[in-house]
């Protein structure tokens, strides 16, 4: 059967973006890292289950919103320590979207904003939607006070 793996393009850090991303998902691996007369082409690894191939071929292309990944959360500590991490040396962004030092971007979102939007009633949903475009971080409490029709 086949598999699908991100294949991410960098100048020259691709060693270096997988040992960020790795000190951040702890259960993360790496897979092989391939040398060519001492520089590191590509390196392979494992993050949440996920394979990725990062290859170093130069500055031609750079990453944009156009790809993002999307990191689904259970706790606000989950959302808290990735928001972070992952945008330590990059940029926080709105609605949960942020860019790492590399220039990737990330969703960094708890699972409760799906089911507080998911909500059958328009108002508590909209109410959801509102606070949310509100925040930069997504904030489990604040999204809850507006589900609940109070101000966040």
């Amino acid at each position: 059967m086949p598999t699908i793996t991100p294949f991410l393009w960098y100048d020259t850090q691709a060693e270096e973006a997988m040992n960020f991303y790795l000190s951040i998902f702890k259960d993360g691996k790496s897979l092989n890292v391939t040398r060519v007369n001492g520089k590191v082409i590509s390196a392979t690894f494992e993050m949440l289950g996920q394979k990725f191939i990062a290859l170093n071929a130069g500055p031609m292309y750079k990453f944009n919103e156009a790809v993002s990944f999307f990191v689904s959360c259970d706790t606000q500590a989950e959302v808290d320590e990735l928001w972070e991490k992952l945008s330590e040396g990059g940029s926080k962004g709105r609605c949960g979207w942020l860019k790492d030092k590399f220039g990737l971007s990330w969703q960094i979102i708890p699972k409760a904003l799906g089911e507080l939007m998911g909500d059958p009633d328009p108002i508590k949903s909209g109410a959801v939607v509102q606070a949310m475009m509100k925040m930069n971080k997504i904030v489990i409490n604040d999204l809850k006070k507006a589900h609940a029709g109070k101000a966040a």
